[in-house]
């Protein structure tokens, strides 16, 4: 009988590491859902993310951002990856694209930012 491993890519344990030793519970929620098997990894379209989410909102997506429907909003986007076309469309919205590590420096207590899954 085999264990888990975790992701096999360094980056993303390093990522889930240092969000864990923060120890607050947003930081710790995305480290749990970075760690996770790959089938139960989380990609959100950006309709979800329009009809879930308000002007000027930070968010975080512990997963892939696909390109199905359209972003109208402006936002601040932290995700582990993206795809070509949402890049795309993400930009054309003049929302903010940044990466988890740049959220977590820019905002390491997490308060105002929202896990989208």
């Amino acid at each position: 009988m085999t264990h888990p491993t975790g992701p096999s890519n360094v980056y993303i344990r390093k990522l889930a590491r240092t969000l864990w030793k923060t120890k607050r519970p947003i930081w710790r929620d995305v480290s749990k859902r970075l760690m996770a098997p790959q089938k139960n990894r989380v990609e959100v379209n950006l309709a979800k993310l329009e009809r879930l989410t308000q002007q000027g909102e930070t968010i975080v997506v512990p997963g892939k951002i696909l390109a199905n429907g359209t972003l109208e909003k402006s936002l601040t986007i932290a995700c582990k990856a993206i795809s070509k076309s949402a890049r795309e469309k993400i930009a054309a919205s003049k929302s903010k694209l940044i990466t988890i590590e740049e959220l977590l420096e820019k905002n390491p207590t997490g308060t105002g930012v929202r896990i989208i899954i």
